[in-house]
């Protein structure tokens, strides 16, 4: 039992050294070699195509690329172009403004100095017209007779020289008419043109005098009207457009209590702030104001 137990099974005649060395020859080692071969060659293979690959590409990247810039060589060459005819244009523009200004400068210039002849011939006219006016006055609020003449008006002149004690005489009357009022509604004034300035600044002034002295104000009875007898009536200097206008701004300055006396004289409006006070002839609306604005 022992002996069989310390036996081995024969050996076979086949070393086997032998078959392994042999069977790796010729399965193992060629097989490996021909794998690396076509491997290489793969390789190889992809290798080139993937360089003609590279090469198509940056080939059709070249030719896009090289498209591209003409077209941007192109668009710069026309901003280039476009950029030079702006700077044409502004610089033409700039000149354009530059003779503009001096233009508009000179017309400024010609424009005051326009404005300035311009008041000194307004000056000029409202002088004319005051010496025109200088032997006038007005009669405001009397009512129009039915069938009115010129020698009506003269009476009504005369009736009213006697009431304050200014007489004259028809023949120290130039010329006396109605002018047609803008409201219907009103009655328009009479201008009456006298002999002389002397008469016709004391008529203005008693005139004046008997409102003053007098407890009955100036009516149409003092001008011997038969009718409306208790109708106030006014008498003041013929005054040109621009000086009625003045004198009714002025007459503002004596409502803001800012002025005590406002009045004409000679066709000129004239205020005062109290007795004591120098007296402003007033010549223009805006004078007004900066007066109003003092006060």
């Amino acid at each position: 039992m022992d002996s069989d137990m310390t036996k081995s099974a024969s050996d076979p005649d086949i070393p086997l050294t032998g078959i392994v060395t042999n069977t790796q020859q010729r399965y193992v080692f060629p097989r490996l070699t021909r794998s690396r071969d076509e491997f290489n060659d793969a390789i190889t293979k992809q290798l080139d195509e993937l360089r003609d690959d590279m090469r198509q590409m940056i080939s059709r990247s070249s030719h896009t690329n090289e498209q591209e810039l003409k077209r941007v060589t192109a668009a710069l060459k026309d901003i280039q172009e476009s950029s030079l005819s702006i700077g044409k244009s502004m610089e033409y523009l700039t000149l354009q403004n530059e003779e503009f200004k001096k233009k508009i400068a000179q017309l400024e210039n010609q424009s005051r100095e326009d404005k300035k002849y311009i008041a000194v011939l307004e000056d000029k006219i409202e002088d004319l017209q005051m010496g025109s006016r200088k032997v006038n006055f007005e009669i405001k609020n009397v009512p129009k007779k039915q069938n009115e003449t010129k020698e009506d008006l003269i009476e009504m002149a005369l009736c009213l020289s006697q009431t304050i004690d200014c007489k004259i005489s028809k023949t120290d009357v130039k010329d006396i008419f109605r002018v047609r009022g803008k409201n219907k509604d009103k009655p328009s004034p009479i201008f009456v043109e006298i002999g002389s300035t002397l008469i016709k600044t004391n008529f203005l002034r008693l005139g004046k005098s008997f409102n003053v002295s007098q407890k009955n104000k100036l009516c149409c009875k003092h001008l011997g009207l038969k009718f409306q007898e208790d109708t106030p009536v006014f008498l003041e200097e013929h005054l040109t457009m621009k000086g009625s206008r003045l004198h009714f701004r002025a007459r503002d300055l004596v409502k803001s209590m800012a002025y005590k006396f406002c009045w004409t004289a000679y066709g000129k409006v004239f205020v005062r702030k109290d007795e004591n006070s120098t007296i402003i002839r007033i010549r223009s609306e805006e004078q007004v104001h900066q007066l109003l604005l003092r006060k």
